[in-house]
């Protein structure tokens, strides 16, 4: 065998140090959502377990909104930041970062006005959980704003520190709001914790978020911000109509059967929810360099997470049913129906999250905007169109079924955003 020459072997040593550095930043990646997972996982059981199924139906409602919310910071404020600002000079990242993070912060306290203002006029048994959840959305939201700034930055054990940092303030903050059992005491003491995070955030950047830099932040941003706005809540909003729809037809108690099934998924059902965290910016990082390989690695992705998922959820379909009534308690005996329907759920938005992460890093907002709306459409048809049909159980299987659709149209998408992209390899992504 021929020797290879210096310039090989030092090309060789670049390749590999280049995938030892790709893999450190997903394994950050994995590990911050699996603190992130279980914070999320923790809240819900002790939610389920301490309050039975009609409260836990009104701390889910709180749930889905709060994922509307934070859809529309993301939009505005971290997705452009991630497509954007991944691997640019610090003092670039440190600028954008501050607008960035100003801007998640504004969301929060406009949003959380408004739900403070709908709390009070609801009253009853939903009206105080959605005040709290209003009261707490500011601190929120600036704590996923700085997981996302450090992952563009590529520094996620920072990321990772943050979410143990929420872990280890919601373990007291739990104790307290059981001893007060009520589902406002579950949501301030999960929105309490996350603030605390978000402080601890600001020392570990040294930035200090501005607000006065929102609008330039919307304005620098907005070719993306909107469309990337609109296409996140149509994911939330789709999830929240579904959920709103099925309290209707069926029951608030239908609500929290499914998201007790979704809790049994849970640390699929985090990652998804903060895909891009991590894989937008690393996708971008691909796009740049190796761009012939986005396609690969976005099939990689994608392919992986529907694989791990269905594990997953073979795995609970052979638990013995006192391990998931230890773990869900009322809760369990309804939510054990759903498991094979929401697992395809989730296998199939795995899937087709890794052609949405190819098309956040093409910039193709445009594309990806025409994916989610189709299918977000989809989801509520396929949701509430069963929920009418079969109850709880038809639910879940329409939302499956809508959930395996959605993600061939996102793939069919990138196969065509990345043949305009090999003929025409202008990239649109400023990155200063």
């Amino acid at each position: 065998m021929t020797p290879m020459t210096i310039e090989e072997q030092k090309a060789t040593a670049s390749t590999r140090s280049a995938r030892r550095a790709v893999a450190g930043r997903l394994s950050w990646g994995l590990a911050d959502q699996a603190a992130s997972s279980v914070s999320n996982f923790a809240v819900g059981i002790y939610v389920a377990r301490s309050l039975g199924l009609a409260a836990f139906g009104v701390f889910s409602l709180a749930w889905v909104t709060y994922g509307v919310v934070l859809s529309v910071s993301r939009g505005l404020a971290t997705d452009p930041l991630v497509v954007r600002f991944s691997g640019v000079s610090d003092a670039s990242w440190r600028g954008a970062v501050a607008r960035s993070s100003g801007t998640a912060l504004g969301v929060g306290a406009a949003i959380g006005s408004a739900c403070l203002v709908v709390g009070l006029a609801l009253g009853g048994s939903v009206g105080p959980a959605f005040t709290c959840l209003g009261v707490m959305l500011p601190g929120l939201l600036l704590q996923d704003a700085w997981r996302y700034a450090f992952f563009a930055a590529g520094t996620g054990r920072k990321a990772f520190v943050n979410d143990l940092v929420w872990g280890v303030a919601l373990v007291p903050a739990i104790v307290l709001a059981a001893q007060v059992g009520t589902v406002s005491a579950f949501v301030l003491a999960w929105g309490v914790s996350a603030a605390v995070a978000a402080m601890y955030g600001c020392l570990q950047s040294g930035i200090r978020p501005r607000t006065t830099g929102a609008r330039a932040w919307l304005r620098e941003n907005r070719d993306l911000s909107y469309r990337y706005l609109v296409e996140n809540v149509g994911v939330s909003g789709a999830s929240q109509l579904r959920a709103y729809g099925l309290g209707a037809i069926v029951g608030v108690s239908a609500v929290g059967v499914i998201r007790g099934a979704e809790l049994l998924l849970g640390p699929f059902m985090a990652v998804l929810m903060g895909l891009s965290l991590v894989t937008v910016a690393e996708a971008a990082r691909v796009l740049r360099r190796t761009p012939h390989r986005l396609g690969a690695f976005c099939l990689l992705l994608g392919g992986g997470q529907a694989v791990a998922a269905l594990l997953w959820g073979g795995a609970l379909l052979l638990m013995p049913d006192r391990v998931g009534e230890l773990a869900l308690g009322d809760v369990w005996s309804s939510a054990a129906q759903l498991v094979v329907p929401v697992t395809l759920g989730v296998a199939g938005a795995g899937l087709g999250t890794g052609a949405a992460a190819g098309l956040r890093a093409l910039a193709a907002a445009r594309r990806s905007l025409r994916c989610q709306l189709l299918a977000s459409t989809c989801y509520v048809i396929g949701g509430l169109g069963g929920a009418a049909a079969a109850g709880t159980v038809g639910s879940a299987w329409g939302v499956a079924a809508a959930t395996v659709c959605g993600s061939a149209v996102w793939w069919l998408h990138l196969r065509s955003a990345l043949r305009a992209h090999h003929q025409n390899p202008i990239r649109e992504v400023r990155t200063t």
